[in-house]
């Protein structure tokens, strides 16, 4: 179960836009007005929107998902990121950035993270994760 809400990591944005997992199906059953994603999602799309052959496209559902759900500015976790990639380092265990910002985010927010990743984001002290990809957590996939 969730805690306030959910963050939505990239890869799974992705496989929305995609229309894959019978995501939008999932998002209609938790409510859009409780999902979020990070200002880094934002970034990373956009970076994917640039290198594609159809930026405009991507842009238009950049454009849309901004318009639909709240973007959560990463500047209040930074205390948080900076002591937990410290932690992290020091056990052999380190994210890459963006992805302990992502993470990181979740926790601060008290938001359950939405990730195809759960094994990679797990390792971030305090985070809930839950894929939407595993019929587990996604009773819309058959």
């Amino acid at each position: 179960m969730s805690k306030k809400g959910y963050l939505i990591d990239t890869d799974i944005i992705i496989d929305y836009f995609k229309a894959k997992y019978k995501l939008n199906d999932k998002i209609k059953s938790v409510g859009l007005d409780n999902c979020y994603v990070s200002e880094i999602t934002i970034a990373e799309l956009l970076f994917g929107a640039l290198k594609s052959n159809d930026k405009e496209r991507h842009e238009k559902n950049i454009d849309r998902l901004k318009s639909r759900v709240q973007v959560i500015p990463i500047s209040k976790v930074l205390s948080r990121y900076s002591k937990e990639r410290l932690r992290l380092e020091r056990m052999g265990k380190r994210l890459p950035d963006f992805d302990l910002l992502i993470a990181v985010t979740a926790v601060e927010y008290d938001l359950t993270l939405v990730t195809g990743n759960v094994k990679h984001h797990s390792r971030v002290k305090g985070v809930e994760v839950e894929n939407w990809r595993e019929k587990v957590h996604n009773e819309f996939i058959e």
